[in-house]
């Protein structure tokens, strides 16, 4: 499987007008403020992972600085065996934390929020994701043919469907890049992702982390990347369109809240330019 991720340079042209400026002030309508759920539990392979966190936040004003913090939630997990699961947030910052979660490969888990009188539910399953056996690297990548490659190979589980995000943390963007893929044409045989470009340099450290994910949430983000132009812009960078995630307001259906509720086993590689 090819992965290209591909850097785009955006050129500004700047005209100065003599005499022309002017300051313009745009007045955009603010609608109300809607409860945004990042509830992405990862287990990465060798560790416990019983350190967990959801994030809760509120839409704000497109102008805004900062993103407003959803205080005073509570926010529990329940797995398929009943077991409960409290997340309780670090004072005043949107951020809900549990320490004794236990990941299951398979097992169903679902969450509950209650914030402001309302109350919103999902429910995902811990998928499991292949090791990542090794990285290669080519010096003569590219059309031009002096870029650096980098490749990390995986076999793939052949005894099902398999959905995988892909994240590339690299020291030239503030930002992870990411993709997301499937093993339709590929299932149970050799994988490998890659990326290449003219900002990969000798020396450089780059972490690779491989996601193992449902068929619903490779849906959501192959439409989050498409609408935003591409993950690597940020999570500030704004969509056109709004992408509805698999969190359900019980309370009022049309009250919907952005974000996801997923789980993933995750393998992680990190690897130094040669």
């Amino acid at each position: 499987m090819f992965t290209y991720i591909k850097y785009l340079v955006a050129l500004c042209i700047c005209f100065n007008l003599a005499g022309c400026e002017e300051v313009i002030n745009v007045n955009l309508e603010s609608g109300e403020p809607r409860l945004v759920i990042d509830a992405s539990l990862k287990w990465q392979k060798g560790t416990l992972g019983n350190e967990q966190t959801i994030y809760l936040s509120t839409t704000g004003s497109y102008y805004a600085n900062t993103v407003p913090a959803a205080n005073g939630a509570n926010v529990t997990v329940v797995d398929s065996n009943g077991t409960v699961f409290t997340f309780n947030e670090v004072p005043n910052t949107g951020k809900y934390v549990c320490s004794n979660f236990v990941p299951a490969i398979n097992r169903t888990y679902t969450l509950f929020v209650s914030y402001n009188g309302k109350n919103y539910t999902a429910t995902d399953k811990l998928y499991a994701v292949p090791t990542i056996t090794t990285v290669e690297q080519r010096n003569n990548a590219g059309f031009t043919g002096n870029q650096i490659e980098l490749k990390y190979n995986f076999l793939d589980n052949p005894n099902e469907a398999n959905f995988y995000l892909e994240q590339y943390q690299v020291p030239f963007r503030p930002y992870p890049l990411y993709g997301v893929f499937n093993d339709e044409f590929t299932n149970g045989n050799p994988m490998f992702s890659l990326i290449f470009g003219q900002d990969i340099a000798t020396g450089q450290h780059i972490k690779f982390t491989l996601h193992g994910i449902s068929q619903s949430y490779f849906n959501y983000m192959n439409i989050l990347i498409g609408v935003s132009g591409g993950l690597s812009n940020g999570p500030f960078s704004t969509p056109p369109a709004t992408v509805k995630g698999n969190i359900v307001n019980t309370t009022n259906s049309e009250d919907y809240a952005l974000g996801y509720f997923r789980l993933s086993e995750v393998d992680v590689k990190e690897y130094t330019v040669q």
